[in-house]
């Protein structure tokens, strides 16, 4: 195994560590601002949008194909589908349009 490849591993290692480490202590007290509350609230739902919607329109190869398939997702979750025939109704609309 190559040096720079261990070297890799430390540093991803430790900063995985510190993620994890750094909220536990610099927040020793419970947290009582409501801005505070909400703001640490929505980070997951924010970071996981940001790293989902730009593979959602580069997944298909086509733009249209995904904007269909996004589309169709968006209104069957809106309807409160549950999530399986929102994933398999996206995935075959997107398929339906690339093959037109």
């Amino acid at each position: 195994m190559r040096p720079a490849i261990l070297l890799y591993i430390a540093v991803m290692a430790l900063t995985t560590y510190l993620v994890r480490m750094i909220p536990f202590t610099v927040f020793r007290k419970k947290i009582k601002s409501r801005f505070a509350k909400s703001f640490f609230y929505y980070i997951p739902y924010a970071v996981l949008s940001a790293m989902t919607f730009p593979a959602i329109f580069y997944s298909t190869g086509s733009i249209l194909s995904a904007t269909v398939g996004v589309a169709v997702a968006m209104l069957l979750a809106f309807f409160h589908q549950s999530l399986i025939v929102v994933s398999v109704a996206a995935s075959l609309a997107a398929l339906f349009v690339s093959f037109l």
